[in-house]
């Protein structure tokens, strides 16, 4: 049998080089949150899926089978944290490494007997206050449309707004919330260009907007991609424009503002951060116009006072009412 004459040349023919579409691709990585890197290793490249985390990816629109790994630093509430881990599963491959890590008194405690529950095998340990799960996504998994389904964005009939577990107050009004938007409806309707900070699902600026029709346009602003969705829903106003951002930590572009309405946060990752709604004044002030009006509400305890009358001209009590208190602090 006689060789190629080619190959008897030296030109020994080699197969051709595969395709993009030929080669395999390792599915990426995904993370929910910001774990500690002392307590769990997240590749660089991780895509980012947290709802609190500007610019992440949405969990929810991940196709199925998608990742080939995933951390998630679970949130503290129970329907809201089974349903983040049952998208997660949703989204990763059977057979891939599958992270879940909680704070003992924030879930964690509870996270090993759900991933069970959703059909897993898991290893866990503890370190640093956490309680950490490791496993491989299975090859069934069950209960996760159940879960997905408790979770997910929904009309609530007792408050007659859009809202989703995990989000401030989800299914009901915060009394400052309600004292505010009482007080801006009958003594302090706001006009011209409004920002609302911290905006939740929108019942403050809802009730603004009703309260006032010289308000040109009012901005809602908030940190919870999911709040931004069901704020969405809930301010069907032309008036009305959405940024899903920190404050904190990006700047927005508004400036020379007529008013800024919020009930600013004080909690960051479940813990009472005052510092955080002081932060809130300060942004509020370098928003405003000469003569702008800050109205905000507050729990009686936090000591918002000081921070008010530096930050601006004059600064008056307008409520002081079942543990909540509104002030009105004009620039």
């Amino acid at each position: 049998m006689t060789r190629n004459a080619a190959a008897d040349h030296g030109d020994h023919e080699r197969p051709a080089a595969a395709t993009a579409d030929e080669c395999p691709v390792a599915p990426a990585f995904g993370v929910y949150g910001v774990p500690l890197p002392a307590l769990v290793d997240v590749p660089a490249r991780a895509a980012q899926y947290s709802p609190l985390v500007a610019g992440a990816l949405a969990l929810e629109d991940a196709p199925a089978s998608a990742l080939g790994g995933f951390v998630l630093l679970a949130p503290p509430s129970t329907l809201e944290r089974r349903c983040v881990i049952a998208l997660a599963l949703r989204a990763v491959k059977p057979g891939s490494p599958f992270t879940v890590l909680a704070l003992k008194d924030k879930g964690g405690a509870r996270i090993g007997r759900e991933l069970e529950a959703f059909g897993a095998e898991v290893c866990d340990n503890a370190r640093r206050h956490h309680r950490i799960c490791t496993m491989l996504r299975p090859a069934t998994a069950t209960g996760l449309d159940e879960a997905i389904a408790e979770g997910r964005l929904r009309f609530v009939d007792a408050i007659g707004l859009w809202s989703q577990p995990g989000v401030f107050s989800w299914d009901r009004v915060d009394p400052g919330t309600a004292l505010l938007a009482s007080i801006l409806a009958a003594q302090l309707p706001l006009a011209g260009r409004v920002a609302d900070l911290g905006c939740g699902i929108g019942t403050l600026a809802r009730a603004a907007l009703a309260a006032s029709t010289a308000i040109s346009e009012l901005t809602l602003i908030d940190r919870d991609r999911r709040a931004i969705a069901a704020a969405r829903l809930n301010v069907p106003d032309a008036r009305a424009r959405f940024t899903w951002t920190d404050v904190r930590a990006h700047a927005v572009g508004l400036a020379d503002l007529d008013a800024v309405v919020m009930n600013p946060p004080f909690h960051d990752g479940g813990a009472e951060d005052r510092a955080l709604g002081q932060d809130f004044v300060r942004i509020a002030a370098r928003m405003l116009r000469r003569g702008g009006r800050c109205v905000l509400v507050a729990n009686r305890h936090l000591p918002y006072e000081d921070i008010l009358a530096t930050s601006f001209r004059s600064v008056t009590l307008r409520a002081d009412s079942a543990g909540y208190k509104v002030y009105e602090a004009v620039k």
